[in-house]
């Protein structure tokens, strides 16, 4: 792009956009990895504590789901552009929580 010419304000935003919902994602995949790293230390413990956390688990992943198709239905009704944000956001609760406690647990 020659020097003096500017760059469209749509063009810009969808670009900061673009890289805004990239590093989201980014940090979604992360901590969902973490997730899954304490959650196999747990499971890998045995007893009674991995049954209830493999149960959690698939609860866990049915609510999330559910959740996430119901944003973005409402989201794609309004005709909202952003539901794509919208549909992590229950994924990205449920992450955030899940890191907490389990590692919350992990150290008594």
């Amino acid at each position: 792009m020659p020097m003096g010419m500017r760059i469209p304000a749509t063009r810009k935003a969808f670009m900061t956009n673009f890289w805004a919902s990239y590093f989201d994602a980014v940090r979604l995949g992360l901590q969902a990895q973490q997730v899954i790293a304490l959650r196999m230390l747990r499971i890998s413990e045995g007893g009674p504590s991995a049954l209830i956390e493999m149960q959690r688990m698939v609860g866990e992943k049915v609510l999330a789901a559910w959740a996430s198709q119901t944003v973005t239905g409402l989201a794609l009704a309004r005709g909202d552009k952003s539901g794509g944000r919208k549909a992590a956001a229950p994924y990205r609760k449920a992450v955030r929580a899940n890191r907490r406690r389990l590692q919350r647990k992990g150290r008594k």
